[in-house]
C-alpha cells in the first residue's frame, strides 16, 4: 500500500442558517446537514453543548469510526487467514475530556463482541485483533488512546438432526 493516496470528500451546509444569524451562543442554532456520497446526516453539537439531540453529533462519528475502521480491518485479516468469524459487534466509547489544557477525546474504549465458528482459533482472533488495532488507518490517524477489550468466543456446537 506505500505511496497509494486516496481522497475522500464530504460537503456540510449549515442548516440551522435558517433560524437565524449568528447573534449570540444562546440562540445559535447548530444544526448542519452533512452529505457524503449522496448519503445525507443530520448533525448538531452534542447536547452538553447546545445541540440537538435527535441529531448526530462529530464526537459520536468520531468514536463510530475508529469502531468501525477496526472492525473493517479486523474482518479482512480475519478472512485473508481463514478465521471463520460469525459475528462482531461493539459497543464502542469515547470519552471527551481537558488534555494538556485542551478539550478533546482522550479516550476510545472499543468493546468488539466476536463470536467465531465452533472450533476457530481463539488465540489466533485475539492476535488479529491486536493486529487489526495496530493497522486500522482511522486508529493511526488519531491522538486519542484506543483500548480494545475484546470479548472472543466460539458458537456452540449444533447436534445434527435426527
Amino acid at each position: 500500500m506505500g505511496g497509494m493516496t486516496h481522497t475522500f470528500f464530504s460537503h456540510l451546509d449549515w442548516s440551522g442558517a435558517a433560524k437565524g444569524a449568528t447573534h449570540e451562543v444562546a440562540t445559535l442554532n447548530r444544526d448542519l446537514d452533512v452529505t457524503i456520497d449522496g448519503t445525507t446526516i443530520p448533525m448538531s453539537s452534542a447536547p452538553a453543548f447546545g445541540g440537538d439531540p435527535l441529531r448526530v453529533n462529530p464526537e459520536q462519528l468520531y468514536v463510530a469510526s475508529l469502531s468501525a475502521c477496526h472492525a473493517l480491518t479486523f474482518l479482512f485479516l480475519a478472512a485473508r487467514d481463514h478465521l471463520l468469524v460469525t459475528m462482531y459487534s461493539d459497543d464502542a466509547a469515547g470519552e471527551l475530556a481537558m488534555v494538556d489544557g485542551k478539550m478533546r477525546m482522550a479516550v476510545v474504549k472499543l468493546r468488539p463482541q466476536i463470536t467465531l465458528d465452533p472450533g476457530a482459533d481463539v488465540d489466533k482472533a485475539r492476535a488479529l485483533v491486536e493486529k487489526a488495532h495496530r493497522q486500522c488507518f482511522i486508529g493511526n490517524s488519531v491522538l486519542a488512546r484506543v483500548e480494545v477489550e475484546p470479548v472472543v468466543t466460539c458458537a456452540a456446537e449444533t447436534a445434527p438432526a435426527q
